[in-house]
This record gives C-alpha cells, structure tokens and sequence, in this order.
C-alpha cells in the first residue's frame, strides 16, 4: 500500500469559488444545467438491449454529456455504466451496486465524480434571471464596505 501524498476523496471537496483554490488557479468546467443538445454516439456494444440504448439515450441528455462529447476514450466507460447500472435493476448483489457506483463517479454523475473530474454543473439561465445571480461569486474581502469614521 502507498504511504503519503494527496489521496482520491481525502479532506474537503475542492471549492471552485475559494480564494485558495483561485491562487491554485483551480477553475472548474462549467456544465449547462440543460444539458446536452447534440447527437448522442452510437453505444459502442453491437448486443445492447432496448433498455440499455434508452439509458444510453437519457444520459447524453445530461450536463456531464457536454463534456463526455468532448472525450471520445470516456465513452466506453459510459457505455459500461449503462450496461452495469441496467444488469443492476433486478435483484442483484451489492457487489453490482458498487460497480455502479464506482463507474457512476467516473463518468461524473455522482457529486464526488463532478468533482474529481474538475466539473460544475451551472444553474438554469432563467434561475439566474429571476434570483439576479450569475453563478460567479467575489471574494469575502471583496465584499467588504468602507465605512468613515464619521462618529
């Protein structure tokens, strides 16, 4: 086993809107809360099932499809947690779950895989418009007033 050094999922997750993680010039991939707009890949397995293409089908519908579009070598790894998460719908062992779930945070579908992979998923457009937010946030000292000492 390895001694030392940083490990997967040790300590807080990394915050993107830290001044810390600013100085690291940590910035994370934003992914539209829309999703994926495009045409999904072809699933790379000749023998899928009708449930496996649907699957397949719903998760390039998903924002982390933006960024999986872009990485062609991550698709297989999609295509074995469509294959995986449909084979986990019966009753199965747990040992199934955790193949899930483990694929899951590979491919960013878990809060923990959006993190490691360096990604965020941004709000709707029109949350943003009707809460006046961009998404975007300054630094605590940044927000700081100046006021005189006027007595």
């Amino acid at each position: 086993m390895a001694s030392g050094g940083p490990r997967n999922r040790s300590g807080p997750p990394a915050d993107p809107n830290s001044l810390t993680s600013g100085k690291k010039g940590m910035a994370f991939r934003s992914l539209s809360s829309e999703g994926y707009q495009g045409d999904a890949p072809e699933l790379p397995f000749p023998d899928a099932s009708d449930r496996e293409l649907e699957v397949w089908a719903q998760l390039w519908r998903t924002p982390q499809a933006i960024a999986w579009i872009d990485e062609p070598w991550r698709w297989r790894t999609v295509a074995m947690y469509v294959r995986w998460s449909v084979r986990s719908e019966g009753n199965v062992p747990a040992a199934f779950l955790g193949q899930v779930h483990r694929l899951g945070d590979q491919i960013g579908l878990t809060p923990a895989g959006l993190n490691e992979n360096g990604w965020a998923v941004s709000p709707f457009e029109s949350e943003q418009k009707a809460t006046g937010t961009t998404g975007k946030r300054s630094s605590s000292r940044a927000r700081l007033k100046v006021v005189g000492n006027d007595g």
